[in-house]
């Protein structure tokens, strides 16, 4: 099953873009999110998607500081981008005070980690990290089952306008180092294929 999108007025406001995004009932388990102003709803993240997230998440939670957390099904907000998009996983400080229950400023984000499914990994590899890119958000972690060279994990860092520079890019079956402040690795040998 692929995305889909939903047309809304093009001269609409971002204010009253995030309160439609909000105030719509979606399908039930869909994953909605605002892509360069477009809101696509895509359907659940496969079991496979979901494995290599859980695996990502649990190695991370013996790096991150007490007051972060690892955020999943939370959008972040790039308002310049008129993006809201839903990480896989979000590694965020806790702020006890949100503005909003939907979503944080994507500039609270430290890393965010997109595992790629085949109906929408063109969004994962060139319009939301354009956003996250744009947002300031100092690291993002690329897994693609999906590369046209066979599966991968990239690491892009060191934003500047909407681009990422490629830190480390390495084959499934590889391990991948974060840098400070989570300074850990991660073992792509325990990713499932495709």
């Amino acid at each position: 099953m692929s995305a889909l999108t939903v047309s809304q007025d093009p001269e609409q406001s971002w204010d009253d873009l995030v309160r439609f995004w909000e105030e719509m009932e979606w399908p039930e388990g869909s994953k909605v999110e605002i892509i360069e102003g477009i809101v696509t709803v895509s359907p659940a993240p496969a079991y496979r998607h979901n494995v290599i997230a859980a695996r990502i998440q649990r190695r991370l939670y013996s790096a991150i500081p007490e007051d972060w957390e690892i955020f999943q099904a939370l959008a972040i907000a790039v308002p310049s981008r008129l993006g809201m998009l839903i990480p896989d996983l979000i590694v965020a400080p806790v702020h006890d005070h949100p503005e909003s229950e939907t979503h944080i400023p994507a500039g609270l984000a430290e890393l965010v980690v997109e595992v790629t499914s085949k109906s929408n990994a063109r969004h994962d590899r060139v319009s939301e990290p354009a956003a996250y890119a744009a947002a300031g958000i100092p690291l993002y972690l690329l897994v693609d089952a999906w590369a046209s060279d066979g599966p991968t994990v990239t690491l892009y860092g060191e934003p500047k306008g909407d681009v990422y520079r490629p830190l480390k890019s390495v084959k499934f079956g590889e391990p991948i180092e974060l840098p400070p402040p989570l300074g850990l690795v991660i073992d792509t040998a325990e990713f499932p294929e495709a």
